[in-house]
């Protein structure tokens, strides 16, 4: 899916550019990281996980410039990150969290629970994008791809309505931060996952049978699109979500 330049098809994909990586200690996120690094790039990796666990998926991984904890719906902390590690020329943010133990029709039902689930599925990535497309305007060249979710389109297949609606949201600001973008040579795009298998999903009662290739998706098959949208190669696409699904929905 990756293309370099014709001319010179022998540099890897992502050579030189500095991506950041929230939510890396995750499947999808530290999949992520080991393309992106595979493919030549500069790493700065965040996640709320505990540092061991991010150091962990760093040790080895080619092009780690940086690992450090970060909380992405604490704005001041996304801001010092980036302060510190940044100028950017991509971020992939793959941070996300679904609770699934919340009866929303319970009466005794309050929004605790649903507003840290906006903070961070929502709030997150505007305090990223907030934080890195100041400079990649500046510099006339930017990657940002969100991570949304077939709950985005669907209402979810075992997510509850936080979770819908967070990424619903999700994919409604991919479009919204486009459009500030692509004037300045920046574009925003998502991915739309279906069920994958990974930590969030484990012991949930996702029947793999029950999708149409009769699996579940992998982390590096989501991994594998948002390095595609964290390249040069992704150059006329913007403001895009990209369905990742196994067919599972079409639209």
């Amino acid at each position: 899916m990756l293309a370099c330049p014709a001319s010179d098809i022998s540099t890897p994909p992502l050579a030189g550019t500095r991506v950041l990586i929230s939510g890396a200690a995750g499947g999808i996120g530290a999949a992520t990281a080991r393309l992106c690094g595979a493919f030549g790039a500069r790493l700065t990796l965040t996640d709320i996980a505990p540092p061991a666990r991010l150091e962990a998926i760093a040790h080895g991984l080619p092009g780690v410039d940086a690992v450090e904890r970060c909380d992405v719906s604490d704005r001041a902390a996304v801001d010092d990150l980036v302060r510190r590690h940044g100028p950017f020329q991509a971020l992939a943010d793959t941070a996300g969290i679904c609770p699934y133990d919340e009866d929303w029709m319970d009466p005794d039902w309050n929004e605790v629970e649903f507003m840290r689930v906006m903070r961070v599925n929502v709030l997150g990535p505007i305090n990223l994008v907030r934080a890195v497309m100041p400079a990649m305007m500046e510099h006339g060249y930017g990657r940002i791809a969100l991570c949304g979710s077939i709950a985005g389109w669907t209402g979810g297949l075992r997510a509850g309505p936080h979770y819908a609606a967070s990424k619903g949201g999700v994919h409604a600001l991919v479009r919204w931060f486009a459009q500030r973008g692509m004037p300045h040579g920046v574009t925003v795009n998502g991915v739309a996952p279906g069920p994958v298998s990974s930590g969030m999903t484990e012991g949930h009662g996702y029947d793999a049978q029950a999708y149409p290739m009769k699996r579940m998706g992998q982390p590096e098959e989501i991994a594998g699109v948002l390095a595609f949208l964290c390249s040069p190669a992704a150059s006329y696409l913007a403001g895009t979500m990209v369905d990742v699904n196994g067919g599972t929905y079409l639209r």
